[in-house]
């Protein structure tokens, strides 16, 4: 299903699919046509006042801001009595005084399939509250230089996921705007591969990303939340192969009425093919609803719906130094916390309730963690975050999930597992750029190669428990994690940084 189809959820609840068409692969712009509200009097209200009081009324009642520095945010694209204040709530995380040299709409096609990506290059985008600027020369750009970019007339002509955005971004920034609205019609993995490849270049503090899906289509109320729980869950490991592998175990898991998982999965893929492997970059699951808690609630099909954000560390990491040590309270809570998850999480699809009472400021503190998971020795899941947004505590919460889960080397940790798994944590320190391997302590640094979009991390533990040399610690990494071959570090960048590691088997003597 994700694979073929995609889908169009109106306020009716009638389920549209149109055949492909073909494609005009021109960037000439001889006579500019803007582009009319096609979702006016649909998705959102036609009239300018009642649309402006109805965007005012969502946005009251959206979360406020908790993530800085936000570069890009996964909206819905329902109508606004349904997802409305979810979709406010992912643009309140946007800075309103903040002047973007532009923003990039991408959301996947709901009505033709079509190879690569549609841009509209033919004017600018009409909504009740006024005109908004497309960068037409830069549309033309990405079009001229990338295959994978066309304009394709029938792409936008009916196309809501995009246009429902605008009416919101033009109420919440205070500086004009101009969007680059770019329309996903293919169902393949290359092809977004190719389109993050062309986009990433944009991927900065200049420029905002606002990418359109909505989650789950028509499972029951309950199904949908633990449903969609898993695909935010795909989405914020900021790994594309883990999210592919959510949605597929989605499709298969026999949820009633489930039609989809994600019906953006194209749009959202190929932000992951952008931001994987950048230890700078944090995917915040921000707020969820879905249509049944809407006024017009029917919980026997729903429609689910995510606000997430994803920032940037922009400044060097302040919360701790290479001095920074946990104490062994501190490093049992944390333990305690992976350990409760797992076993909640794998036996109910819940997160266990924290109760952060006398949490020390080492645990509330903002930092980068890796979760790993053995049994018998052996590695059985492993996956973190280099940097965070969210205090220490959550971070190990949600990588205790992400480690058990979403480790797209291992099938899930299975009910029955639970009590043979080891747990070990890594809490990282920040990451320092180096000049010379002279400055790479064997069995104290880490290490992140990177060179192009191609990255990959070794955590400081893997070199003693490898017993490798320096040259084989930095060639494994290149070849095996990076993807560059052996000899690849040579001319990539490479960073090192510390991890205070602690397992249940060294705090006390056994996991319990």
């Amino acid at each position: 299903m994700r694979k073929i189809f995609s889908f169009l959820w109106l306020s009716t609840g009638i389920l549209f699919f149109m055949p492909g068409c073909r494609c005009q692969n021109s960037v000439q712009n001889p006579e500019l046509i803007d582009r009319p509200e096609a979702a006016a009097g649909k998705f959102y209200p036609a009239d300018a006042e009642t649309l402006r009081k109805m965007v005012e009324s969502l946005f009251a009642n959206a979360k406020p801001q908790r993530i800085e520095h936000v570069m890009a945010i996964i909206c819905p694209h329902a109508g606004y009595e349904y997802s409305g204040i979810v979709a406010a709530t992912s643009i309140n995380q946007v800075d309103p005084d903040k002047e973007f040299e532009n923003i990039f709409i991408i959301g996947s096609s709901h009505y033709t399939q079509f190879m690569g990506a549609s841009i509209y290059n033919k004017g600018n985008y009409i909504t009740p509250l006024g005109k908004v600027q497309v960068n037409i020369d830069l549309a033309n750009k990405l079009i001229r230089d990338n295959p994978v970019f066309t304009f394709n007339p029938e792409a936008d002509k009916n196309e809501h996921s995009l246009e429902v955005q605008v009416p919101l971004l033009q109420y919440h920034l205070k500086k004009k705007f101009r969007i680059v609205p770019i329309v996903l019609g293919t169902q393949s993995t290359q092809s977004c591969k190719k389109i993050a490849h062309a986009l990433k270049p944009y991927l900065n503090e200049k420029n905002l990303f606002v990418f359109s899906t909505d989650f789950s289509h028509y499972p029951p109320y309950q199904d949908a939340i633990v449903i969609d729980k898993k695909s935010c869950d795909g989405v914020v490991s900021n790994s594309p192969d883990n999210l592919l592998k959510v949605l597929d175990e989605n499709e298969k898991s026999g949820v009633r009425n489930l039609a989809t998982s994600m019906c953006g999965w194209t749009s959202i893929l190929t932000l992951l093919y952008m931001t994987e492997n950048d230890p700078d970059i944090t995917i915040s699951p921000i707020y969820y609803r879905n249509s049944g808690d809407s006024r017009f609630a029917d919980k026997s099909q729903v429609v689910g719906y995510w606000s997430i954000a994803i920032s940037r560390n922009t400044t060097t990491v302040q919360n701790k130094s290479s001095e920074f040590n946990l104490s062994k309270n501190e490093k049992k809570e944390l333990l305690s916390i992976a350990r409760k998850t797992i076993e909640q999480y794998i036996r109910n699809h819940k997160s266990p309730s924290i109760d952060t009472i006398g949490f020390s400021s080492n645990l509330k503190m903002k930092s980068g963690a890796f979760v790993t998971l053995k049994e018998k020795g052996e590695l059985r899941g492993c996956i973190g975050r280099f940097t965070s947004d969210e205090p220490l505590y959550v971070v190990i919460e949600e990588m205790a999930i992400a480690s058990s889960t979403q480790d797209s080397r291992f099938p899930p940790v299975d009910v029955k597992e639970i009590d043979k798994i080891e747990i070990e944590i890594s809490v990282l320190s920040p990451m320092k750029k180096i000049n010379s391997i002279d400055e790479i302590v064997m069995g104290k640094n880490g290490i992140y190669i990177k060179k192009g979009y191609l990255s990959g991390t070794f955590l400081p533990q893997v070199a003693t428990e490898t017993g490798w040399s320096k040259e084989d610690f930095l060639g494994h990494c290149a070849r095996d994690k990076a993807g560059i071959g052996w000899n690849g570090w040579k001319d990539a960048e490479i960073y090192i940084y510390e991890a205070e590691v602690f397992s249940e088997q060294e705090i006390n003597g056994h996991k319990d």
